[in-house]
């Protein structure tokens, strides 16, 4: 059974704009409807089109793809959504007084192995299940809810218990 990828144009911000960006063209915009970024469906670093939704030939699929992919699956650099979410989590660490300025520089460059599984993921995690227990709630919801739209299912697992 053979199957090929759509292309998929997905604002800087992360927002799936259209999973079909062939099939379906008259869904394409050049600026996101949510947020009012613009929008790509190549990687920025590699010019290799961004992945949409995969079709099989006699199978029908039913919705898309659900959640931005994290990097391009051509160069394995992280496409730009990823990038600013990781920016906003370094900038909310460097605001958790609670924690040391030590703490707070382990944990931004522990960060990228947070979105990618890594042999240094485990280390990541243990730093900040750590840190994060020193943190105020709102703090914690905060860096969560960041980290749960960009890290794996695994990591979300072992960060979240979830």
């Amino acid at each position: 059974m053979s199957g090929f990828y759509d292309i998929a144009q997905i604002c800087l911000n992360g927002h799936i704009v259209n999973d079909n960006y062939s099939k379906y063209p008259q869904h394409n915009q050049d600026y996101c409807d949510k947020c009012g970024e613009p929008t790509i469906f190549k990687c920025q670093s590699c010019g290799a089109e961004v992945r949409g939704e995969y079709h099989s030939s006699g199978v029908l699929s039913i919705g898309g793809r659900k959640k931005a992919p994290n990097f391009c699956h051509e160069c394995g650099k992280p496409y730009p959504w990823i990038a600013r979410k990781l920016e906003v989590v370094r900038e909310m660490t460097d605001e958790l007084e609670e924690l040391t300025l030590e703490e707070r520089e382990k944990i931004k460059k522990s960060l990228d192995d947070l979105v990618a599984e890594t042999p240094k993921t485990e280390v990541a995690v243990l730093r900040f299940k750590k840190a994060l227990k020193k943190v105020g709630k709102d703090s914690y919801e905060s860096i969560k809810s960041i980290l749960v739209d960009v890290a794996s299912e695994a990591i979300k697992k072992s960060l979240f218990g979830k």
